[in-house]
């Protein structure tokens, strides 16, 4: 005869202790009664409507009082700005591997730092054009990288590596000086280079592009799309 009165009512069980659960229960009067159907992870209560109120306001302050503070929860399963979940632990391994990097959308949610060797990059301007940028002038760019050791973020640490110089260009109007800005701060955060091996000589222990792509010759332009895609290419190093 309760059920007419009642149409059911669905309580989370997320921050309940098992052992609190006889306490919600003696909050319901000995005269009525309630049929519970109950997981690991959520209780269904059908019966009378003041019982149903009575016990839900009981296991409500339970879970209010056993619910961790934002910080914890946090350390227990961060949300990033994807709004993806991940476990700390699970969240930590793939960092370790890919820098933070959501490991389901690849949205980077921190700063990235690479294993880029010690070196200088300096640039200037000169006044003539590249082909398929006629109006503007052009921006150099030189990277000097050093010989040097093997740290511990590099593949073979103590062994010793082959340094690189490299020559850059990139037309001196709006967009041109935006990846130039792009490049600069790649280079602060170590990515532009790593060290392993060579594509074109095949030789092991050198100084290597990452993965971001330069135009080393004017004879490289016209490009229309190059500044486009490199910024997509510093983007996905969560550089922007």
């Amino acid at each position: 005869k309760c059920l007419p009165e009642s149409s059911g009512s669905f309580v989370p069980l997320k921050f309940v202790d098992p052992d609190q659960w006889s306490d919600a229960l003696k909050a319901i009067k000995n005269d009525n009664k309630l049929l519970v159907t109950m997981t690991s992870e959520e209780m269904i209560i059908c019966g009378p409507s003041q019982s149903q109120r009575a016990f839900s306001r009981v296991i409500n302050a339970v879970q209010k009082t056993n619910q961790p503070r934002e910080d914890e929860f946090r350390s227990l399963a961060p949300h990033l700005k994807c709004k993806h979940e991940f476990c700390k632990a699970c969240l930590q391994k793939s960092m370790k591997h890919n820098g933070p990097i959501c490991p389901v959308c690849k949205d980077v949610f921190g700063a990235m730092e690479g294993d880029q060797p010690e070196g200088k990059m300096t640039w200037f301007k000169s006044p003539s054009s590249l082909p398929g940028f006629e109006g503007f002038g052009h921006i150099i760019i030189t990277y000097d990288i050093p010989h040097g050791k093997q740290t511990e973020k590099h593949p073979q640490p103590g062994q010793y590596y082959s340094g690189i110089n490299r020559t850059a260009y990139l037309p001196d109007n709006k967009e041109g000086n935006e990846v130039l800005k792009l490049l600069e701060k790649a280079f602060e955060q170590k990515l532009i280079f790593t060290v392993g091996t060579s594509r074109t000589t095949g030789l092991d222990h050198q100084v290597t592009w990452n993965d971001i792509h330069h135009k080393t010759s004017i004879f490289g332009y016209p490009d229309p799309m190059y500044l486009s895609r490199v910024k997509e290419e510093l983007k996905a190093k969560g550089i922007k």
